[in-house]
């Protein structure tokens, strides 16, 4: 899940994280209040859940009330294309409204798991307010890591070696340290995937912020912050992704014209690929799980309907836990509720697969068996085309 950045420097400031004065605005007049109290002059940045701001004309420099008046109106209520949106852009509805900061230089600070050790790394690099893929990818050298004992956290001198080695400037070490030990515990605290401050500054009169903030949180561990799930903005989700988190359902939107529902992550993931094998393109990641019911399959099979790109759909279903006869009948039933007008190739294979092969073919639908995973991908791929 994804947070704007005012909320996640509301989040790193409980933690002893510095952050720049600013507050939210949600319209023209509530943005030049905040300037009011932060002086008359400040930054107003557009808050999406996207990176590239900047370079897309969303962060701008008000040095009067009039400019911020100016740049709110602006904002507010365009279309943002960044590198990270894709040609559609995300709508403006909301502004971080923050005060000017005397930026000396910048740096950056991240934190990931890392899959591989099973553990967190915090990277650090002094080519602050650059995308770190083209740091890694330019000059790999000038990012620095630190794997992190999870029995005894970040540890000061493994912060210390980091703020050296990115040349924080030596009176500034140990305000670094505190900013990078803040960041660690948010980070483990909130059950966060991503935690990445670019950049982090050291300013004119020796402070050490987090002048953007990025935090994303594991959809695993939300039941432990309900706190977070209010956090969410549903204008920044797609309405079919929201719909299908109602009903348990993992639900991804692509780019293809074929709809996939499958049980399990792994399956869904090879069923995507076999489709792209035959030539086809996936429209969606669509995982019911290990134990759906029928209402749970027939809320799945009207979500892919709904997709107008959707010309076929691809039913791959492996019966462990799940039982197929459960599977035939939330899609018989979805079917009937919205009428099938679209080819749907269907393969089950598992516990009651007999039972729920038996009920697809006395449906009465257009149904089509397939026998295997290629069997099916072949056959969809060619009623699509």
């Amino acid at each position: 899940m994804n947070i704007h950045e005012y909320q996640g420097k509301e989040i790193l400031k409980a933690y002893g994280v510095s952050v720049p004065r600013g507050r939210v605005a949600f319209s023209v007049e509530e943005a030049v209040r905040a300037a009011e109290e932060l002086g008359g002059r400040a930054v107003v940045k557009a808050q999406i859940h996207a990176g590239g701001r900047g370079k897309a004309g969303g962060v701008k420099v008000a040095k009067s009330l009039e400019q911020v008046r100016e740049y709110a109106g602006q904002l507010l209520g365009s279309t943002l294309v960044t590198h990270q949106t894709g040609p559609e852009g995300k709508v403006v509805n909301r502004l971080l409204i923050e005060e000017l900061t005397d930026i000396q230089k910048e740096y950056y600070i991240g934190l990931v798991v890392d899959r591989g050790s099973g553990r967190v790394v915090m990277m650090a690099s002094e080519e602050g307010g650059t995308e770190i893929e083209e740091v890694a990818a330019k000059t790999p050298e000038k990012i620095v890591k630190e794997m992190i004992d999870p029995a005894v956290g970040l540890l000061p001198f493994q912060a210390r070696k980091l703020a050296y080695a990115i040349h924080i400037p030596k009176p500034l070490v140990d305000k670094a340290v505190q900013f990078m030990s803040g960041l660690y515990r948010a980070f483990v605290d909130k059950d966060c995937s991503v935690a990445e401050i670019n950049p982090l500054v050291v300013t004119g009169d020796g402070n050490v912020l987090a002048l953007d903030a990025k935090l994303n949180f594991d959809a695993n561990g939300l039941f432990r912050h309900t706190e977070l799930l209010e956090l969410r903005d549903p204008n920044e989700e797609d309405p079919r992704e929201q719909q299908a988190a109602k009903f348990g359902l993992s639900y991804i939107a692509l780019d293809g014209n074929i709809g996939c529902m499958v049980n399990g992550a792994g399956l869904a993931m090879a069923t995507m690929d076999i489709i792209k094998y035959y030539g086809g393109e996936p429209a969606n990641f669509l995982d019911v799980g290990g134990g759906a019911s029928t209402e749970k399959v027939s809320e799945a099979f009207k979500i892919i309907l709904q997709d107008d790109k959707v010309k076929g759909i691809l039913v791959n279903i492996f019966g462990g836990i799940m039982k197929c006869d459960v599977i035939a009948n939330g899609v018989v039933e979805a079917a009937r509720q919205l009428g099938l007008d679209r080819p749907l190739v269907v393969r089950l294979e598992g516990t009651n697969v007999d039972l729920g092969k038996k009920i697809l073919a006395e449906s009465g639908l257009k149904i089509v068996p397939a026998d295997s995973m290629a069997d099916a991908a072949e056959k969809i791929v060619s009623l699509v085309q």
